[in-house]
């Protein structure tokens, strides 16, 4: 049976629902540009839910990530966020944060230093702006106050025994307990379904009266992020008044329920800014003429037929299916654009797994100008009503440089602003 086909027009397309492709949407509709958005969000899940922006250096943490990101401008003219003002760059996160928060994730404010922030192992991280649910870890970090670390029976991903063990240099006098999450006992639980359950008044109060016995005289209680995937923050403050204490949250391995908030809630609010979403079709052509572009999508039901004035590429990289790669050869998996990456396969990696240079594989991509636009080989766009913005950008280590969301947050606002 044939498939019936759908058609809508529109001013830009945006191809990928990760954080760059998201936040372009948020800021083409801010500018008053109708956007259609296409592609799964499944990657989101496996973020902390921080936000960095420029956290690390040849190997060494970076405490002023806005110094850090001038340098990059110094040294590294072609890193996708040298492209970037200064003052865009901070419009940019926080305008992001701002959507975050409407959107019911409260997030700190980017300020002018990073914050050193916990991850599951017991370890720390820098990163410019945390969930508030966070936050309180922070802050008890930096005082190195007593506090109780909890988990779970049954949750896979996060040991409290193990985080007090291995940060205890950093944060000496932790104490960590292990509970059985209400009406989970004896099983193997998920933090997403922990999340969900603790939506719930009568599941808080479970698991307050858990909690409660164990407090001793600590101020602040951790646990792993279960507190509600919708309202985290009013999850947390109900518990707090149960408890008289002050709780935080640690992420936990992926994938994590902070992620999935990100997730659920641009799935929220991208339709309620009106933004046409279509997270479940598939992007199998995209046709550049002289009046526009043309995506054609695949789906189970029907297929699309969308015409666009311009798109944005945001569709991450190898985990995202953005990037993909033969034994010899890396490339482009949708229009097939000219990539930056290493002359041969045997340059790909270094005999060194933990170069503090990191790999050149790393920083394959696809190159862009200064409008954000994919360039060939003689330096001239590839089309004019082409950008590109996130992880798929060329010239860049997020992981190395603990940049992944600034990047995508840049980036994004920058190929926004130039269509």
């Amino acid at each position: 049976m044939k498939h019936r086909t759908r058609r809508i027009e529109t001013d830009l397309a945006v191809v990928g629902t990760g954080i760059a492709g998201s936040a372009a949407s948020l800021f083409a509709r801010a500018r008053g540009l109708e956007v259609a958005q296409f592609g799964h969000s499944g990657a989101l899940a496996y973020t902390t839910g921080y936000l960095d922006l420029y956290g690390a250096a040849a190997g060494r943490r970076v405490a002023d990530p806005w110094a850090g990101v001038a340098g990059l401008r110094a040294h590294e003219p072609d890193h996708p966020l040298s492209r970037v003002t200064q003052a865009d760059l901070r419009a940019a996160l926080t305008g992001f944060v701002a959507e975050l928060n409407a959107g019911g994730l409260g997030y700190t404010a980017p300020g002018d230093r990073n914050l050193t922030a916990l991850l599951p192992y017991g370890v720390t991280k820098t990163t410019l702006s945390v969930p508030e649910t966070m936050r309180p870890g922070v802050e008890a970090l930096a005082a190195k106050a007593p506090a109780l670390i909890l988990d779970f029976d049954g949750l896979q991903g996060f040991s409290a025994r193990e985080f007090a063990t291995n940060i205890a240099g950093t944060w000496p006098g932790l104490t960590t307990a292990r509970l059985a999450f209400p009406e989970m006992e004896g099983k193997p639980v998920f933090a997403e379904v922990m999340a969900r359950a603790l939506e719930t008044r009568k599941t808080r109060q479970q698991l307050a009266a858990l909690i409660e016995p164990l407090i001793g005289g600590v101020a602040y209680v951790g646990l792993p992020a279960i507190l509600g995937v919708h309202n985290p923050d009013a999850v947390r403050a109900d518990l707090e008044a149960r408890l008289g204490v002050t709780l935080f949250e640690i992420p936990t391995i992926p994938p994590g329920v902070a992620g999935i908030r990100l997730r659920e809630m641009f799935e929220r609010i991208l339709p309620a800014r009106g933004v046409e979403l279509e997270p479940n079709l598939k992007v199998s052509q995209v046709v550049f003429d002289d009046g526009g572009v043309t995506l054609r999508l695949g789906g189970p039901m029907e297929d699309l037929e969308v015409r666009a004035k311009a798109v944005v590429l945001a569709t991450g990289r190898f985990l995202s299916g953005g990037l993909g790669s033969t034994r010899e050869t890396v490339f482009e998996t949708l229009i097939g654009l000219p990539l930056r990456q290493p002359e041969s396969r045997e340059s790909w990696f270094r005999d060194d797994y933990l170069a503090p240079e990191g790999h050149a594989l790393n920083r394959a991509g696809v190159p862009v100008d200064a409008s954000f636009r994919p360039v060939a080989a003689d330096g001239r766009p590839v089309n004019p009503r082409l950008f590109a913005a996130g992880a798929i950008l060329a010239d860049q280590d997020w992981v190395r440089s603990r940049s992944g969301a600034g990047l995508a947050i840049a980036s994004a606002w920058a190929a926004v602003q130039a269509i």
